[in-house]
């Protein structure tokens, strides 16, 4: 009581923008923001929500990745090859992700039915996040 057991913060649920594709489909949803010549920082987050993904054991087909490039430049072959299975694509214009400066300074999670939810500072501890994400997908039954 009075403390809340949660890492992310929590957020005022809302349907979230998210491209149309089938992988992404009633599944819990990590997203990150951040442009195609993709960073060290990029690449920190890409590595994390992998692993955070991986983490999960038997639960991870519930857990899909999403990487919303948000310029016209191109990801490079090999960080499109060591993130396999993620998802990527153009951010949507009018993307309505709160941020406390800017969306690539966060990773978020979208529900199975696509609700915004939560989201993570972008150097998150990953343990608390893995914990975040068990203890959601154990309390739903959907997803």
């Amino acid at each position: 009581p009075g403390t809340a057991g949660n890492y992310g913060t929590l957020l005022t649920p809302r349907p979230a923008a998210l491209p149309a594709a089938d992988p992404l489909k009633g599944k819990w949803v990590l997203v990150q923001f951040d442009g195609g010549a993709c960073d060290s920082g990029c690449e920190r987050k890409l590595y994390f929500m992998r692993q955070v993904r991986r983490a999960q054991g038997r639960e991870m087909p519930r857990v899909a990745r999403l990487w919303l490039v948000t310029d016209k430049v191109a990801p490079r072959a090999e960080v499109l090859a060591a993130i396999e299975g993620t998802v990527v694509t153009p951010a949507p214009a009018g993307a309505d992700f709160p941020a406390e400066r800017s969306v690539a300074d966060h990773i978020y999670l979208v529900d199975p039915l696509g609700n915004l939810m939560m989201r993570f500072p972008r150097e998150a501890d990953p343990a608390r996040v893995i914990k975040d994400i068990q203890r959601l997908l154990r309390a739903s039954s959907f997803g």
